[in-house]
Formats: structure tokens, sequence, C-alpha cells
């Protein structure tokens, strides 16, 4: 679940936060997203779901301030050990993850988790 400040401002439409992160050691990124639920970022969801990313989890709560959170998880299998992303995979499919929410507004920040926070 993404840590969000508020519910009131949001950094495209129907979106609240967005973050792509993966587990040490970082080579198989996950795509993150803070929705509002009562506008769903539907083009987003479905451009992902065109480049192979799947939903892997979704959960609706309400934030301290009232409003209404869906928060949505996506990975996409790569053909490396374990289902990872060897390389080039990893070069396209973040070409294509930046592409997508630049073309938004947008700016993402990929990260590596902390072991903590992978695996709690």
């Amino acid at each position: 679940m993404l840590f969000l400040k508020s519910t009131t401002v949001t950094k495209a439409p129907g979106i609240y936060d967005v973050d792509i992160a993966a587990k040490p050691p970082g080579k198989t990124f996950g795509v993150f997203i803070a929705t509002d639920p009562d506008h769903p970022p539907t083009a987003v969801l479905e451009k992902l779901a065109e480049l192979g990313f799947k939903n892997t989890y979704s959960g609706g709560y309400t934030h301290k301030d009232r409003g209404k959170v869906l928060d949505l998880h996506f990975q996409k299998d790569g053909t490396d050990l374990f289902q990872g992303w060897k390389a080039e995979e990893l070069e396209g499919n973040m070409a294509a993850i930046t592409a997508l929410f630049s073309s938004i507004g947008i700016v993402i920040t990929p990260r590596v988790m902390s072991l903590a926070e992978a695996y709690a």
C-alpha cells in the first residue's frame, strides 16, 4: 500500500500515486498504483495489461481524510530464473513503463525495496 498524504490531490486523473519498485536484488519491477475507485484510470490500466502486466492485488480502503482508495499491484513475468527479468527485458519494460506514465504527466523513480519492506 502506498502512503498517501491526501486524497484531495491526484498526480493524474484517477491516480493518487504510483510506485515502481523491485524486491532485492532489483531486476524485476512491479507497478503499484493508488487509484480513485470512483474515477478509475481505465486507459492506464488497459495499457498496463497490453504491456503484459497482470493485476496481482486489488484492495480498497478509506483514507484518513475519508477519500476512497483502490490499491492495485501489477507484475509481469520474465524469462529469467523464477520468472524474473533478464537485462534486455528490464530495459524494455522500464522504457515502456516510463513512456506510459510520462504520457500522463507522472515522473517515475524506480527503486529497490528494503528487505523488510519486500518480505513484510
